[in-house]
């Protein structure tokens, strides 16, 4: 039998879009004060141009909320948390661009 943990996983893959869970990590989930907070760190999966490069991890950016559709009428939030690399050649940081 699934954990609580992984059941939660599995209900919230249902919601969000599919293509979401290829970049992003589900690390938490919390129902509190009639609201929905989803909380989501991305992959460590090198971005788009660099996949040659020798990177290495430099954590996250400040996490950015994002309030989407609500689930039965309880607002849902997105709490996101968008890596950071250094290029080891350049000493550039670089992020995956989601523009």
């Amino acid at each position: 039998m699934k954990t609580q943990n992984e059941q939660y996983s599995t209900l919230i893959r249902l919601i969000l879009p599919e293509e979401l869970f290829d970049f992003f990590l589900l690390v938490n989930l919390e129902v509190k004060d009639k609201q929905v907070h989803v909380y989501l760190e991305e992959k460590d999966l090198k971005p788009e141009g660099y996949e040659s490069e020798k990177l290495s991890s430099k954590g996250f950016h400040a996490p950015i909320t994002i309030q989407d559709f609500p689930l039965r009428d309880k607002p849902l939030f997105l709490h996101i948390r968008r890596r950071r690399w250094l290029v080891e050649s350049t000493e550039l940081v670089v992020s995956r661009n989601w523009n």
